[in-house]
């Protein structure tokens, strides 16, 4: 094992079933290529964190003045609890990989995300998720100014806006993250 992988982890985000039914056809292909990094992240000793967005009952998190989330004020769904907010069957956490569970748009809003990359001494931060306009791009920026080296990979971002992904993969993200594929990153475990 190379040294720089212990310093970097692997954050897959909002790969949760309520997020991933939105991938419509391209749920498949996106549960896939998400199943690639993690296993690789395995193979390589590269930490795996789950992040999740969910809310306790009640919604105490939830204020009526934030567009994104009041509506789940009232639909409701979205607790902890509720299936919506479960990470997908299909790229399930082992038992020694942190799930962290957020309650804004970034991984770092509310969670304990800094906490465990501090303690675990990870420098470099690989980012996944679902949507790039969202979860990626709020992360992204956040994690920057924190300090933290970071790659996206582009191919296991999803966003329901296509133009958007690409216009964040090609103008935006390249400022302050190295913007790679998959099998590029694996590539750099070997």
């Amino acid at each position: 094992m190379q040294n720089h992988n212990s310093k970097a982890a692997l954050l897959v985000m909002d790969v949760q079933n309520g997020i991933v039914s939105s991938l419509g056809e391209r749920k498949k292909e996106a549960l896939i290529i998400y199943q690639k990094a993690i296993k690789a992240a395995r193979q390589h000793a590269v930490p795996v964190i789950f992040i999740r967005v969910g809310f306790s009952e009640g919604y105490p998190e939830v204020s009526p003045k934030n567009k994104k989330f009041s509506g789940i004020l009232k639909y409701g769904g979205m607790t902890i609890l509720d299936e919506a907010t479960q990470i997908h069957e299909s790229v399930q956490p082992e038992v020694n990989e942190a799930v962290v569970t957020k309650y804004r748009i970034s991984a770092f809003a509310g969670s304990n995300l800094e906490i465990i990359l501090r303690s675990q001494q990870i420098e470099t931060l690989v980012l996944s998720g679902i949507s790039t306009s969202g979860v990626v791009l709020s992360t992204l920026r956040e994690a920057a100014d924190k300090d933290f080296q970071l790659k996206v990979l582009a191919d296991a971002c999803f966003d329901t806006n296509k133009e958007v992904h690409h216009i964040l993969m090609d103008k935006v993200f390249p400022s302050q993250a190295d913007v790679i594929t998959v099998e590029d990153w694996v590539d750099t475990l070997i």
